[in-house]
């Protein structure tokens, strides 16, 4: 058996889980907040197989899920334009912003709406395009920050103007300190995201087990990499010694990929960011250095974040800080289905509601 075969094996995962079965006393109440986690966990059973005292919730790990309403009619005000040419990852084109207007349903009406499947192919689509005006939606955690980073600075070195970023870039850390602030959640152990985790490292979590005394397990996206961490928490949890525990060391050093986060720090500053359902957390964005203002979307189109009412009925909100189950969403399988997305949580194959729909029900 291979290395990557093991963490699938149905005999090592059922092992495992025996032993959270036998060791856990009382309710432990879990948290993931990656998007990959979400999918891993419902696609492989997980759920299904836990104890009824382990409880799974799903929090704010999806990028495209947590852009703000606000932010999205900022992205639909953009493409309006006739002067600018919008690149894009795809998991942004059917997120649905003010009366449920969409960069797709724009780009059908005429707007210059590209996908692009890295920064540096938008940035290469202003190349090609000296004469017109390329915005990049810069949406994502610390996973993809740097990358786009990257490209601003090349975009600075070559000389290339007519390019820009829109970025909307945020922070796991300052987001996990805002949930367990929220005394009703009851947060117990967090599942830490594997991807934002090979750039950060684990130190920006510390304060989990030192501040909050909550275990806190780095893990990966196999079964028996979820099982494994959850065997941690349990053990932690019983022994009233929380720690935070690198348990993905084949893809995250403990110190995370220090250049990765010296040349996003370089190109971008903290601040403050709107997060949906939670609202603003402090220091949890990316905005420009003052080196780098020139490649600023914001201030090249003297944008403002527009002022929109929530979708009306979508849950969606609650459902990233784990207060509702997806199926508890009055709209969930009736109005809103991934064919017909009312919320960003459908719309994404990351967000709780599509794999909810998918593997759930």
């Amino acid at each position: 058996m291979n290395l990557f075969d093991s963490f699938k094996d149905p005999e090592l995962c059922r092992s495992v889980l025996d032993k959270i079965r036998s060791e856990l006393r009382g309710e432990l109440r879990f948290m993931e907040v990656c998007g990959t986690h979400t999918v891993s966990i419902f696609r492989s059973g997980i759920r299904s197989l836990l104890p009824d005292s382990v409880k799974h919730l799903s929090g704010p790990g999806c990028p495209v899920c947590v852009t703000h309403d606000r932010e999205v009619a900022a992205f639909l005000e953009l493409a309006a334009r006739d002067d600018v040419i919008v690149a894009t990852f795809g998991d942004l084109m059917r997120v649905p912003g003010p009366d449920r207007a969409t960069l797709k349903a724009a780009q059908a009406e005429g707007a210059r709406v590209r996908i692009v499947y890295s920064p540096f192919d938008a940035l290469q689509l202003a190349v090609n395009n000296p004469t017109e005006k390329v915005v990049f939606l810069g949406v994502g955690f610390e996973t993809t920050a740097p990358t786009v980073a990257a490209t601003v600075r090349m975009a600075a070195e070559q000389g290339v103007s007519n390019f820009s970023v829109l970025s909307f870039h945020k922070l796991v850390p300052p987001a996990l300190q805002a949930l367990v602030d929220d005394d009703e959640l009851r947060v117990q152990a967090f599942l830490l995201p594997g991807h934002v985790s090979t750039i950060i490292g684990i130190e920006p979590y510390r304060f989990l087990a030192e501040e909050r005394n909550l275990p806190a397990v780095v893990g990966g996206f196999e079964p028996l990499d979820i099982l494994q961490a959850l065997l941690l928490f349990v053990r932690q949890h019983n022994d009233g010694a929380p720690a935070v525990v690198n348990n993905y060391k084949r893809a995250v050093a403990d110190a995370g990929n220090p250049k990765a986060v010296s040349v996003m720090h370089e190109v971008f500053t903290t601040g403050d960011a709107l997060w949906r359902g939670i609202g603003t957390i402090p220091d949890s964005g990316l905005s420009f250095s003052e080196s780098f203002r020139a490649f600023d979307a914001r201030e090249v189109f003297s944008l403002d974040l527009p002022d929109v009412r929530e979708l009306p009925g979508c849950r969606c909100g609650d459902v990233l800080k784990g207060k509702i189950r997806p199926d508890q969403c009055p709209l969930f399988k009736k109005a809103c289905t991934p064919a017909s997305p009312v919320g960003p949580c459908m719309v994404s194959t990351e967000g709780s509601c599509a794999a909810y729909y998918k593997y759930q029900l």
